[in-house]
């Protein structure tokens, strides 16, 4: 075996579909000879595998780094919205403590805010609410 350019010569077998289809495209490919194709396709194809290993680290890395800044977000936002619930549980018993409140006036409060939080998409402001209660 004698070696030219750093290539070795080797046999393989390969499909007479494969060869016809090949030396259809090697004015396409802008190649000389059916070996140029074949290193070409070679290369092309190694390369091809060799991103797709890639890609597919890439996204298990991507997605395992998502996952981590979703799952501490949650953690997060899991521990806010416990203090402000146990906020407005003191705040809940502080108002109910220093006021008489009938249960059909109770039953209404709960409409009307419920309501009222569905129209402002939740943004709550105690001044509107003061506002409201003193005009």
């Amino acid at each position: 075996m004698s070696e030219e350019n750093g290539k070795v010569r080797k046999a393989f077998y390969i499909e007479e579909e494969l060869l016809v289809q090949a030396d259809s495209l090697l004015r396409q490919a802008d190649v000389r000879s059916r070996n140029e194709f074949l290193n070409q396709a070679l290369k092309f194809y190694i390369g091809y595998l060799t991103s797709e290993k890639i890609e597919n680290y890439m996204l298990s890395t991507i997605s395992s780094v998502i996952h981590a800044t979703v799952k501490d977000s949650e953690n997060r936002m899991a521990r806010a919205m416990y203090k402000l619930a146990v906020e407005v549980s003191k705040l809940s018993h502080v108002t109910a403590y220093g006021h008489e409140v009938d249960e059909e006036t109770l039953r209404k409060l709960q409409a009307k805010c419920a309501e009222e939080v569905k129209r402002i998409n939740g943004a709550v402001k105690f001044e509107d609410a003061y506002h409201y209660q003193n005009r």
